[in-house]
């Protein structure tokens, strides 16, 4: 006998029949950045709410991004009563992590808690600003939501507000409680996140039971890892990096990067500046070469699918003379032209953000701006880029990237552009009318309206420096059946991932 050939067998023979050597059905997912909170009110930041969004805190109502529609998802139904209330019905039997029931007072208490001054969520923010909600528990699964000014898309709404128990404290939490199919097990700060499957999920068990979440700024390690077998999946590989059919995939990207102007201290105050910085960006410069091709130019802080938009607007045409001219101009009348503006940019924010920015910066100085760039971290950039500013701060622009895959302005114009929203450099009392106007309109009023926003944006107010509708680049292993979407960008639902 050859025993060889006997043991050979006998091996495979062992590893067929063995339950422990079954398939591997944890994942690992390489991220570009850190959580420096593991809070569910702050999962419309991408970092946030691609480990978070869905996976441990679920929303009352989903969205489908492949056709629009709206899909329950705590909530069961939902109707309108009237113009300005809605009637929710939530699924019975759905139990939070922490073994507690949900019911109708955990949804009112997470949307008080998302808009509460006390710990500044940026959903509550982001998304109900410049309107008032009222919640009237009629049982422990009904509820109705009465909203001034009246909000015709509020189940669009709801599918932001991520849910939490009664008992959740009015600030940050250190290990989330939610109603998914996963919990946090292990948190080990700037290094990883394990989540793993929870065996009481209300819903249909995912084929990941363990999720291992690692963070590598570099983008080419990152790519390199599923590469080489150290990870699964990267949401957000450099274009230069997406070199395998097999594995790496291009998917339409809901973000709009642009630069934030503080408009409301000098030189920014000053709309000749404020087009001179326009005018000084080459932006077909950076197609190809530090962005994909494909990249959009931007003139709306939204996608170009996006309700409302005008595509008529054009940005201010690059022409270093001209913007040189208009500097000229507002020198002679005062301007304090030569100040130095600092420049806000975050760490890993999107592929070549630091070769991007120092371009930028190139380009004002060009042009006689003495603009200083300032690379910080995500902690710090987000306490320079949202209010309260700082009272002794000089002029500055913040080089951001905003999410709105859902199709209505709503989720942008407020938050962005109001004279309270959290993160907007602009105040102007007609645009702050113009945008209530908008949110509380309906039907086919809607769309003008919103267009009527963004003309007032570009063209007359010049607020910020558009830059790119941006392309994204993924990494899957070709163990995994899961292919990215435009939600990529900010969610990363673990239930969607299947094995081959």
């Amino acid at each position: 006998m050859d025993f060889r050939k006997y043991l050979y067998g006998s091996a495979l023979a062992l590893v067929a029949a063995s339950p422990a050597l079954a398939q591997d059905t944890s994942v690992t997912i390489v991220l570009n950045e850190d959580l420096e909170v593991v809070e569910p009110c702050e999962s419309s930041r991408s970092n946030i709410g691609r480990v978070l969004q869905q996976n441990i805190a679920e929303t009352m109502v989903e969205l489908n991004t492949a056709n629009g529609s709206l899909m329950p998802r705590l909530a069961e139904s939902w109707e309108a009563v009237d113009e300005d209330t809605w009637k929710f019905t939530l699924r019975d039997g759905v139990t939070f992590s922490d073994g507690s029931t949900l019911d109708a007072a955990d949804v009112k208490h997470s949307y008080d808690r998302a808009i509460s001054d006390q710990i500044i969520c940026e959903i509550g923010a982001k998304f109900f600003g410049g309107m008032t909600l009222d919640f009237n528990v009629i049982d422990d699964l009904t509820f109705e939501v009465t909203s001034d000014p009246a909000q015709p898309i509020l189940p669009l709404l709801m599918s932001t507000l991520t849910i939490v128990p009664s008992e959740t404290p009015f600030e940050f939490m250190q290990m989330p409680v939610g109603t998914g199919a996963y919990v946090m097990t292990e948190r080990n700060q700037g290094q990883s996140i394990v989540l793993e499957r929870r065996d009481d999920y209300w819903g249909e068990a995912p084929e990941v039971t363990k999720a291992t979440y690692l963070f590598r700024s570099d983008d080419a390690v990152r790519a390199a890892m599923v590469a080489t077998g150290e990870a699964d999946i990267v949401p957000q590989i450099n274009e230069v990096d997406a070199t395998n059919p097999a594995t790496d995939f291009a998917y339409p990207n809901s973000e709009t990067t642009y630069v934030r102007l503080d408009t409301s201290i000098a030189p920014l105050d000053d709309v000749r500046v404020r087009k001179a910085l326009n005018m000084a960006v080459d932006r077909e410069a950076f197609l190809g070469t530090l962005l994909p091709q494909d990249a959009v130019i931007a003139t709306h802080m939204v996608p170009p699918s996006t309700l409302g938009v005008n595509p008529d607007l054009k940005p201010l045409a690059f022409d270093v003379d001209g913007a040189r001219a208009l500097l000229a101009e507002a020198k002679a009348d005062g301007v304090p032209v030569d100040a130095e503006i600092t420049m806000i940019a975050r760490l890993g924010n999107f592929p070549n953000v630091t070769e991007i920015s120092e371009a930028l910066t190139q380009m004002w100085g060009d042009i006689g701006l003495s603009v200083n760039l300032r690379m910080t971290e995500v902690a710090e950039w987000v306490d320079l880029y949202s209010k309260p500013f700082a009272e002794d701060r000089g002029p500055s622009m913040v080089m951001a990237q905003h999410d709105n895959n859902r199709g209505d302005p709503v989720f942008s114009m407020y938050f962005k552009y109001a004279c309270d929203g959290l993160q907007s450099g602009t105040c102007d009392e007609g645009l702050d009318q113009m945008i209530a106007d908008a949110t509380a309109a309906t039907g086919e009023d809607r769309g003008p309206k919103w267009t009527e926003v963004f003309n007032k944006i570009h063209n007359d107010l010049v607020s910020d420096v558009f830059l790119f509708h941006m392309v994204g680049f993924s990494r899957v292993s070709e163990r995994l059946d899961f292919t990215p979407t435009i939600a990529t960008n900010s969610e990363l639902q673990l239930s969607q991932i299947k094995f081959k």
